[in-house]
């Protein structure tokens, strides 16, 4: 088996959090926060979803 280093580890976590970060509008400070939280980017979909369902808060506000 061959070794992945570190660097193509890291790239695809930021990798994530780049495609989440312009999927859902969201800032920089709304990321770190995120983030600094543990939130998963891979399910910001099912959280981001305030059209459909009136009740839930907009991502930005619900991380904030």
């Amino acid at each position: 088996m061959a070794k992945q280093n570190k660097t193509s580890q890291t790239s695809k976590k930021s990798e994530v959090w780049i495609d989440a970060k312009k999927r859902f509008r969201l800032s920089a400070v709304d990321i770190q926060m995120a983030k600094e939280l543990g939130m998963n980017p891979k399910i910001f979909g099912k959280l981001a979803n305030h059209k459909q369902e009136p009740w839930k808060a907009s991502l930005p506000d619900f991380i904030k």
